[in-house]
């Protein structure tokens, strides 16, 4: 069975920082690509940052970035998102999914990826 469990989140004050994991299995971890997403209520869900397990090519979006740091652990099938410098427009939940699409390209929207974990929600306050 295909799974992935993301943990992590919590309450976090404005400036602070939480790393989210995301440990996934029953799939061959080295030939996807794992990224992060998030929504907030109405909101469209966004990538916020991938990885290539296979190479460790990354993407961030713009509001993210010098902030979040994504990292995998192959040995451990988990991705890790280092959450920095947190601000209040961060919160949502954040989901962790897997992409086949890795073996061709980056993939950046949220129809590319395959399987998604239950998502972790994520709260900044001021």
């Amino acid at each position: 069975e295909v799974q992935l469990v993301g943990s992590g989140g919590g309450l976090v004050q404005a400036g602070g920082s939480l790393r989210l994991s995301c440990e996934g299995s029953g799939f061959t971890f080295d030939d996807y690509g794992i990224g992060w997403f998030r929504q907030a209520p109405g909101k469209e869900r966004e990538g916020v940052a991938l990885i290539s397990s296979k190479d460790g090519n990354t993407y961030y979006t713009d509001s993210v970035k010098g902030r979040f740091t994504i990292s995998s652990d192959n040995a451990k099938t988990t991705v890790y998102l280092e959450m920095n410098s947190l601000k209040p427009e961060d919160a949502a939940v954040y989901y962790c999914a897997a992409s086949y699409s890795f073996r061709r390209f980056i993939a950046t929207m949220a129809h590319e990826y395959d399987y998604w974990g239950q998502g972790t929600q994520v709260t900044v306050s001021s």
